[in-house]
């Protein structure tokens, strides 16, 4: 019986043989194919069908190696470097063997000192990413990799001799106006920007002069992290410190060449770093880099310490799920002491307590 499709709850499974000129070559099947319509289901059928037919008559392909595969995928520079050591330890493995506990073991060889979250976002993630993509291209095996666990975070952490995922400290008002005091109009109203708008410090330090619309208070954010490009609504007081900055044309330091004029005067997202951390050491406050005293300071400012809803909060910060925001960027600010203390009941009592067994006594 030919390849047939049923509904079996949410998806269309295929059942029967593949056929070559009414001969059975492969089968028999009972699989899902992990389409919810008829039409991917047919779809599955169609490509599983030609799959197995030009098996039958040229034999098995060659399997691919980690290292085909690579030149399937189109890296962004800094994934493409990343994939490098990933491809001189496992470039010459067909994908069919490579596994999730085989990724997993890569980060204690190429990256010893690193932490598991790195691990995973450095070596793991780029090898999927390069594995699903040639499954997309060509029927090859497709990978799923469990993520580390916290038994394996916690080991690796003992093993290097320090924490991961040290919590971030949030900026405040007393920190940003302290750190303002401090630092030059640049720095002061770039800041004052990120707090204020929750940007990231690559989308803030791209504004340009016509990304500035006066008249409506509004600024164009770049895309990134998924998000498209907006225009965002700031404080009068704030898009008035914007205009009074003449825009900078920065130095590409790879090129040498000059860049577009910009708001900040910054041409990379890393060159704050430095005069930052001498600001903060004049204004004798502790260094927070852009992203505590942007999104991390914005979030805890609206929900902890105004308590703003976080629906609202993550919308004007522009997170699509208000959970997200919730577990990373809100930091409580309450003393562990003053929780502890809310539990205590120390009501004034009129005259001496006595027990059970002294009221019986003075009965008797």
């Amino acid at each position: 019986m030919p390849l047939q499709i049923y509904k079996r709850g949410r998806y269309y499974w295929a059942k029967g043989w593949v056929e070559y000129n009414g001969r059975p070559i492969a089968g028999p099947y009972r699989r899902s194919t992990k389409a919810s319509t008829e039409a991917g289901a047919r779809d599955w059928i169609n490509r599983e069908t030609e799959l197995q037919i030009r098996r039958h008559i040229v034999g098995d392909e060659p399997s691919k190696t980690f290292s085909d595969a690579i030149m399937l995928y189109n890296a962004s520079p800094k994934t493409a470097k990343q994939l490098i050591p990933i491809v001189e330890e496992i470039g010459e493995m067909p994908l069919g063997t490579i596994s999730g506990v085989l990724l997993k073991g890569l980060g204690p060889r190429l990256k010893p000192k690193a932490s598991t979250d790195t691990w995973w976002r450095e070596i793991v993630t780029p090898a999927c990413a390069v594995i699903n993509n040639a499954h997309e291209f060509g029927g090859t095996p497709l990978i799923r990799v469990k993520p580390y666990d916290k038994f394996e975070r916690i080991a690796q952490d003992k093993r290097r001799g320090k924490q991961s995922r040290v919590e971030r400290k949030p900026a405040d008002k007393e920190w940003i106006e302290a750190f303002c005091q401090a630092a030059d109009p640049y720095n002061a109203a770039l800041v004052r920007f990120m707090f204020e708008t929750a940007a990231r410090i690559d989308q803030a330090v791209s504004i340009e002069p016509d990304d500035l619309r006066p008249a409506e208070n509004k600024v164009k954010l770049k895309a990134q992290k998924g998000h498209p490009e907006s225009w965002i609504t700031i404080s009068p007081q704030m898009m008035d410190e914007l205009l009074a900055l003449a825009p900078k044309r920065p130095k590409n330091r790879k090129t040498g060449k000059l860049m577009k004029p910009r708001i900040f005067g910054y041409g990379s997202s890393t060159g704050y770093n430095t005069r930052w951390k001498t600001i903060c050491k004049n204004a004798d406050i502790p260094y927070l880099s852009a992203h505590p005293a942007g999104r991390h300071g914005f979030f805890t400012e609206l929900v902890v310490r105004q308590s703003v809803d976080p629906v609202t909060a993550a919308k004007a910060g522009r997170w699509s799920d208000p959970n997200l925001p919730l577990r990373i960027y809100a930091h409580a600010e309450t003393d562990e002491a003053d929780v502890r203390a809310r539990f205590r009941t120390n009501q004034v009592q009129k005259g001496p307590v006595r027990t059970p067994k002294q009221r019986k006594s003075k009965k008797e």
